[in-house]
């Protein structure tokens, strides 16, 4: 037993010697991510997102955005941080109603740790028509907080040059 502990010691000293003086670390088991519960808590945040809007609940809205989230809208000129979109909403929300999407079609795409998705969403909406959502979620303080999100208006490839006229420079 004695010479076992001093051959695993000088084992141990040669592999820090040819280490640098340091054995690196062992590496770290990670528990299998439940990607389908994942995806289910993305799909009931997103739909409560879209919910909340529904409803002029400001409060809860915003609470599904991270910190550095950002919104770009379907004009070229917004590409929004939180506190820009949230002063541009606010207006909406105040009115009583902000806006009303509901996905009919979405995917999601988990990276390889299981702290970030990616999701694209098919959306019927009131006043935009058929719209399409997408983005990037990122799991942090236990929840799922859209870090970025894009809003556009979907074109069908036969209307696509009277739309292009439409917003051709004057």
């Amino acid at each position: 037993m004695r010479r076992t502990a001093i051959v695993l010691l000088a084992a141990a000293s040669i592999a820090s010697a040819a280490c640098g003086g340091t054995i690196p670390p062992a590496p770290v088991a990670v528990a299998p991510i439940d990607r389908d519960a994942a995806k289910r808590a993305i799909t009931i945040a997103l739909d409560d997102m879209h919910d909340a809007a529904a409803h002029a609940d400001e409060a809860r809205y915003f609470a599904h955005f991270a910190s550095d989230g950002v919104f770009l809208g379907t004009d070229a000129t917004e590409r929004w941080d939180v506190p820009a979109f949230r002063a541009y909403a606010h207006p909406h929300f105040a009115k009583g109603k902000a806006w009303a999407f509901r996905a009919t079609r979405r995917a999601i795409v988990m990276s390889s740790d299981g702290t970030l998705a990616w999701f694209d969403e098919d959306l019927a909406t009131e006043k935009l028509g058929p719209a399409r959502g997408s983005g990037v979620v990122r799991f942090e303080g236990g929840t799922w907080k859209v870090a970025h999100y894009n809003l556009t208006i979907v074109v069908p490839n036969e209307r696509f040059e009277a739309v292009r006229a439409a917003i051709a420079p004057p």
